[in-house]
């Protein structure tokens, strides 16, 4: 049986279209239907579903830049219907769903509720561990053809069928959050192997074996890249330049909300000295400089005045540009990379001394002075009051 969201309609006519082995269903009255790449039933039997887990074999991948020339909403004046996700499209099987601690508990309070037996309640330390595990995950791992790990991705955990789709890209260089798993560069052309894994209580178990797929350029590109490895390889280093910039973007605007902060916990304390409000002023324009220097004049940008390209805004520029397209690296994405890294790396080793050593003896100084504790500054010395 087939579900998926298929409305409660009369199927009226069925056409396969073999290249793409998509099956169309047309219903007279509720639109068509497309279940893409139907190819994985071919190997859907009474023994591939008695498995824990079964990886499917995965189509070839075209790989090419998507667009949307349509822009935004069009109302009723334009309709489309969904594309099939981009990418490699991975097809898995769970016979059952990996349920946490506190599922599998409250399943079996269930059962015994039906049974009429007696419901155990649980000690403290098995509700410590339930409170502390994390969530079961199913991982799908990509790996090149030199068995080097390209991408790692999450998939349900439910029972059933599932897909999911790999973008055709290494991981992004921005800032981890959880949660969102963002993109970085294109991957080349050629052989890759899909492995099927589970992680319960942080312990990884591989389920079955791996697949093989080829990723396949679509040769649609207008100028393509006579040297994509060429490519990739400028791309890799300004991804790594990202990834730098941003994090000492976001260590800046983290101190200077520490030090906000320990400026008002001087301010309540009775007996601070003024040397110590001086300093911490020092250190937040030097910080307020550096930023400057690092993300723009927000003085004059804010005025709807010109300012010169920051390291961030060079970094950023090529980035969007460059993570879109097959084409050749320009003259001026390498110039603008090659200006951002010659002034980023003595930058950085300014802010490193600033906070490494500066900001760490102000901070000792704050618990010498018996300030309020704030954060960042680390664990609170403590001597016992007799």
């Amino acid at each position: 049986e087939l579900t998926g969201g298929v409305p409660t309609v009369a199927i009226r006519d069925l056409e396969i279209q073999r290249r793409e082995n998509d099956l169309v269903c047309a219903t007279f009255g509720r639109g068509f239907l497309i279940f893409d790449d139907y190819s994985p039933l071919r190997f859907v039997g009474d023994g591939a579903l008695s498995d824990a887990a079964a990886l499917f074999a995965v189509k070839d991948a075209l790989q090419y830049v998507e667009s949307s020339p349509m822009g935004g909403s069009q109302g009723d004046a334009f309709f489309s219907a969904p594309n099939p996700p981009y990418g490699a499209t991975f097809t898995y099987y769970l016979r059952d769903r990996l349920a946490t601690l506190q599922q599998e508990r409250r399943t079996e309070e269930r059962r015994r509720v039906e049974a009429g037996e007696r419901i155990r309640y649980p000690s403290w330390d098995e509700l410590r561990q339930e409170d502390r595990e994390v969530d079961p995950a199913i991982v799908l791992t990509v790996s090149d053809a030199e068995g080097n790990v390209v991408r790692r991705i999450n998939g349900p955990v439910d029972s059933g069928f599932h897909r999911v789709a790999w973008d055709l890209r290494f991981p992004a260089t921005t800032p981890s959050q959880p949660g969102r798993s963002a993109s970085g560069p294109m991957v080349l052309p050629g052989r890759y192997t899909v492995s099927l894994a589970k992680r319960v209580n942080g312990t990884v178990t591989h389920l079955g074996g791996a697949r093989a797929f080829e990723v396949v350029p679509l040769n649609n590109a207008t100028l393509p890249a006579a040297n994509r490895a060429a490519v990739l390889d400028f791309q890799r280093s300004l991804g790594e330049l990202q990834r730098a910039v941003l994090g000492a973007n976001a260590v800046l605007d983290e101190t200077l909300s520490q030090l906000r902060v320990a400026r008002q916990g001087l301010f309540d304390t009775p007996e601070t000295n003024e040397a110590l409000f001086e300093q911490v002023r020092s250190l937040e324009v030097r910080l307020f400089d550096a930023q400057m220097q690092l993300t723009g004049d927000r003085t004059i940008s804010s005025r709807e005045e010109f300012t010169p390209p920051s390291i961030l805004d060079r970094v950023q520029r090529v980035v969007r540009a460059q993570f879109g397209s097959t084409a050749e690296v320009t003259t001026s994405h390498r110039r603008n990379y090659e200006i951002a890294a010659a002034e980023f790396g003595p930058w950085l080793e300014n802010l490193r001394r600033l906070i490494e050593v500066e900001l760490e003896d102000f901070r000792g100084r704050l618990e010498d002075a018996d300030v309020p504790w704030t954060r960042g500054q680390g664990l609170p010395r403590w001597r016992r009051m007799e």
